[in-house]
């Protein structure tokens, strides 16, 4: 059984940074293709960063791209999520997900195994 577990979150003023880890235990992180969510009070989960086994490919939401930064240690079995210049429409929960292949609807909640219980995330203006 995977179990992923988020961490890092906090409040932070506008043009803050943050970075949240998610720590994976049960099986390395290495066989996982990594992604991180944010769901904002009476929104729906969206995307914002994904990232391929090995870190050779990332993916971003457009809001985020040039400011955000996914990375993965494999060795820790760790992946992060490095926020910079924060804005106070970055608030939300914040949930790592994983799942074992890559899939080309990376940003669809649905086709991940396996999610944390999320961390909180809130950027004061």
């Amino acid at each position: 059984q995977v179990q992923l577990v988020e961490s890092g979150g906090g409040l932070v003023q506008a043009g803050g940074s943050l970075r949240l880890s998610c720590a994976v235990s049960g099986r390395t992180v290495s066989r996982y293709f990594m992604g991180w969510f944010r769901q904002a009070p009476g929104k729906d989960r969206e995307f914002v960063a994904a990232i391929m086994t090995y870190g050779v490919s990332t993916y971003y939401e457009a809001s985020v791209k040039g400011r955000f930064t996914i990375s993965r240690d494999n060795a820790k079995n760790t992946v992060y999520l490095q926020m910079n210049s924060l804005k106070p429409e970055d608030t939300a929960v914040y949930y790592c997900a994983a799942r074992v292949n890559y899939d080309s609807d990376y940003a669809r909640p649905r086709i991940y195994d396996y999610w944390g219980q999320g961390t909180q995330v809130t950027v004061s203006s």
